[in-house]
C-alpha cells in the first residue's frame, strides 16, 4: 500500500513538473501525462508490466465521467447558444460521417476487416473534450465567430455518439444483432441518457434551492454523487451514461445554485486530476516497443483523418450555415483525438472483441500524433487563418468566468450624531467609485434616490470595487486578555507603529468597526493589518 501511495504521489508531481516544461516549449500538457506513463511502463525506467485492460477500463471510465460532466458544467450556455445548432450537428452527424469515412479508408486502403475498420472509425470519430479545453484555456485562445464555444460544445457532446457507434459495432461483432435490436439500442441510449441526465439535474437544482445543507462541503459532496449517478443510473437501464453526464452537467452549470463558484473551482481541480490519471494509465498500458510495428497504418489513419475525413464532414455540415472558409478550416484542424478514443478501444478489448490488428497501439499512435501535431500547431494555425479574436476572452465561454467587476458591499450604520443623518442622498460626499445602493430602515428596505433623506438608525449599504491584489496585505489576530497592554485603553491612546492599522474588533458575536473612542476590552480579538 505504501509503495502504491508513493508511486501515485511521485507520478502526480512528475506530471505537474512536466506540465511546466511543456507549457514553456509550447506543446500540450496532455503529452506530458502520457509520457510519464510510458516512462513508468514496461519499456520505461521503472519497467512496470501493466496489461490489465479491464482495470484500465474501470479507472478510465470513472475519470471520463468527471471530465464529461465538467465539460457540460463549465460551458456557458449564453455564449454557446448562437452556435449550438452547428455544434450539435457536428457532434452527431459529424461523428457518424467521420467514422464512416475513416472506416472505408481502413478497409479498402489498409485491408482491415469491415467490422474492425468501422470499430476503428467509431472510436476515432469524436474529438476529445479534455484536449480541446486544455489547449483553449492554457493558450488563452479566443476565436472569432463563436468558434471557441462551437469547439467546446462539440467536443463535450460528441463522445456519447462515438460511444453508441462503438457499442453498435461491438454488438455486430458478436453476430447477435438485427436491424430492430440496433434501433432499440439507439433509442434507449438516447432517450434514457437525455432523460436521466435532465431529471437528475432538475431534482438536484430543486433540492439545493430549498434545503440548506449542514456543513460547508456537503453541497460539493452532493454534486460529486450526482455526477456519478448521472452515469450509473442510465447505464443500468441501457441508457447512454456519458450523454446523461453531459446533459446533467450543462443544466446544473447554467442554473442558479448555491456556491456554484466554489463548485467550479473544485471540479476544475478534480478534472485536472482525472486527466492526469487517465492519460498516465493509457501511457502505462502502452508498450513503446510495439509502436514501430503499427506506425505506418497509424500514420496513414492520422493523416487521412486530419486532411480528408474531418474536413469533409466539417465542410459538408457547416457550408449550409454559410460559415466562413477560415472558420471551417480551423474547426477541421481542431478536431483533436484524445482520451475518449483510447478509453473506447480499451473497452472494446476488455469486452472480448476479437481483433486481427493491434488496434490499441494504432489508436494510441493516432492520439499521440493528433495531440502533438494538431494541438501544438493549433495556436499558429488560428493565427495564420486570422481567426484569433484579440479583443475577446475565451474564459467568457466557461461558467467560472464573470465579466463583472467583483464588488464589495459596505455596511455603514447612521447614528444620530452622523453628519449624514438628515441629509438627502444628493447632498452626500461619497468616495470616488462608491455607490449608495440600499438603505435598511428597520424592517423596510429603501432603494435610495437623489431626494431620499437618510435618517438616524438607518443602515446604509454602499458598494465599491473589491481589492484583489492582496499580496501586500498581512492580517494578524491579537487576542486581548486582562494583562494585555491594550486592555482598557481607547484606540486613540494606543502606540501603534505607522505601518499598523486596527481593521476590526470581534467582541463575542459582534463585529466592531474601530473608532478612536472605542475602548478595547478583555476577551476582544483585534484584527490588525501590517503593510509592506
Amino acid at each position: 500500500m505504501m509503495q502504491l501511495l508513493l508511486l501515485f504521489s511521485l507520478v502526480a508531481v512528475a506530471c505537474v513538473l512536466c506540465n511546466q516544461l511543456t507549457d514553456r516549449i509550447g506543446i500540450p500538457m496532455l503529452l506530458a501525462f502520457i509520457g510519464v506513463g510510458m516512462l513508468c511502463g514496461e519499456d520505461g525506467l521503472l519497467g512496470i508490466s501493466f496489461e490489465n485492460y479491464s482495470g484500465t477500463e474501470n479507472i478510465c471510465t470513472c475519470a471520463l465521467i468527471f471530465i464529461i460532466f465538467y465539460g457540460g458544467f463549465s460551458t456557458k450556455w449564453s455564449e454557446a447558444r448562437p452556435v449550438a445548432g452547428r455544434s450539435v450537428l457536428l457532434s452527431t452527424a459529424g461523428v457518424f460521417l467521420t467514422a464512416a469515412i475513416v472506416g472505408v479508408f481502413c478497409h479498402y486502403v489498409l485491408g482491415f476487416p469491415w467490422l474492425e475498420a468501422m470499430l476503428t472509425g467509431s472510436v476515432l470519430g469524436s474529438t476529445d473534450a479534455a484536449s480541446v479545453f486544455s489547449i483553449l484555456r492554457s493558450k488563452q485562445l479566443s476565436l472569432k465567430y463563436g468558434t471557441s464555444s462551437l469547439l467546446e460544445v462539440e467536443s463535450g457532446s460528441n463522445d456519447p455518439i462515438a460511444y453508441m457507434m462503438t457499442t453498435v459495432v461491438l454488438s455486430m461483432m458478436t453476430g447477435n444483432v438485427s436491424a430492430g435490436s440496433i434501433a432499440d439500442l439507439l433509442f434507449t441510449q438516447l432517450v434514457f441518457g437525455v432523460g436521466a441526465g435532465a431529471l437528475l439535474a432538475l431534482v438536484t437544482i430543486w433540492f439545493l434551492r430549498r434545503v440548506k445543507l449542514a456543513g460547508n462541503g456537503f453541497d460539493t459532496v452532493l454534486l460529486v454523487a450526482i455526477a456519478i449517478l448521472s452515469y450509473t443510473l442510465p447505464t443500468l437501464i441501457e441508457g447512454n451514461g456519458y450523454l446523461s453526464a453531459y446533459i446533467c452537467g450543462i443544466i446544473l452549470g447554467n442554473s442558479n445554485i448555491p456556491n456554484k463558484k466554489k463548485q467550479v473551482g473544485f471540479f476544475d481541480g478534480i478534472t485536472d486530476l482525472m486527466q492526469v490519471i487517465l492519460f498516465f494509465i493509457i501511457g502505462l498500458l502502452s508498450t513503446p516497443s510495439k509502436l514501430p510495428q503499427v506506425i505506418l497504418p497509424a500514420l496513414g489513419i492520422a493523416l487521412f483523418l486530419t486532411a480528408i475525413a474531418r474536413p469533409a464532414a466539417v465542410f459538408l455540415l457547416m457550408t449550409p450555415f454559410r460559415a466562413k472558409l477560415s472558420q471551417q478550416l480551423l474547426v477541421s484542424w481542431a478536431g483533436l483525438r484524445g482520451a475518449t478514443s483510447a478509453v473506447f478501444i480499451v473497452s472494446a478489448i476488455a469486452g472480448g472483441a476479437v481483433l486481427e490488428n493491434d488496434l490499441f497501439h494504432i489508436v494510441f499512435c493516432v492520439i499521440l500524433m493528433s495531440i502533438a501535431l494538431q494541438g501544438t500547431l493549433l495556436p499558429a494555425v488560428a493565427k495564420g487563418l486570422s481567426m484569433i479574436d484579440e479583443s475577446g476572452n475565451v474564459l467568457k465561454t466557461f461558467t467560472d468566468y464573470t465579466d463583472e467587476h467583483e464588488l464589495q458591499l459596505i455596511q455603514v450604520p447612521i447614528s444620530a450624531e452622523s453628519h449624514w443623518a438628515g441629509k438627502q442622498v444628493k447632498e452626500l460626499s461619497l468616495p470616488p467609485e462608491t455607490l449608495l445602493v440600499m438603505l435598511i430602515r428597520g424592517a423596510e428596505t429603501v432603494i435610495p434616490k437623489g431626494d431620499t433623506v437618510l435618517l438616524a438608525e438607518d443602515i446604509a449599504i454602499l458598494t465599491a470595487d473589491a481589492y484583489e491584489d492582496d499580496a501586500r496585505i498581512h492580517l494578524a489576530e491579537i487576542s486581548v486578555d486582562e494583562k494585555h497592554e491594550w486592555c482598557g485603553k481607547e484606540i486613540r491612546r494606543l502606540s501603534l507603529s505607522k505601518d499598523k492599522l486596527i481593521i476590526l474588533i470581534r467582541r463575542g458575536d459582534h463585529t466592531i468597526i474601530p473608532q478612536g473612542n472605542v475602548m478595547i476590552q478583555a476577551g476582544d480579538v483585534v484584527v490588525c493589518n501590517n503593510t509592506e
